[in-house]
């Protein structure tokens, strides 16, 4: 399992989170840059049989109040979500278009690209109804154009 279970504080370290960091993001479309990438174990489903996964965090400039937001993926590396991985690769530029493609992950923290988000509502353990963002899709690589004299 790949969660995070934090680290142990000190009695005199110094605290700053106040719990109020979450931001939920407007459905849209929106610019992001993979912070970090963890490698991670999927045990399997009914859906879905036992793979390997890349646990992503992404950073998303809120245009509306400027704060910078979390959103977090999952790849599954299995045949059955090859399309995602596919549309993933695209999206960051690693992936040409009906070309095949071993990935780079190495290269995948740092990396940017666009993706739609959509608000996602859930139930939490205790019997919540909370919202968090979510990758709807990843969009397709697009190379910064340059035009002469502007910056």
């Amino acid at each position: 399992m790949n969660e995070d279970l934090g680290k142990e504080m000190g009695w005199d370290d110094q605290i700053d989170n106040d719990g109020q960091s979450f931001e939920l993001l407007p459905e849209g479309t929106y610019e992001f840059t993979v912070e970090s990438m963890e490698r991670g174990r999927f045990p399997g489903s009914d859906k879905l049989s036992p793979c390997h996964t890349a646990a992503l965090t992404l950073e998303i400039r809120n245009p509306e109040t400027g704060n910078i937001c979390k959103v977090f993926d999952t790849l599954y590396l299995n045949s059955k979500r090859e399309w995602r991985l596919g549309q993933f690769f695209l999206c960051i530029g690693q992936k040409k278009k009906g070309e095949p493609l071993r990935p780079n992950w190495a290269a995948v923290p740092g990396a940017s690209g666009k993706a739609e988000i959509e608000v996602n509502q859930y139930t939490d353990k205790n019997g919540n109804t909370r919202k968090n963002n979510r990758i709807r899709t990843y969009l397709p690589y697009e190379p910064k154009k340059y035009e002469a004299g502007k910056f």
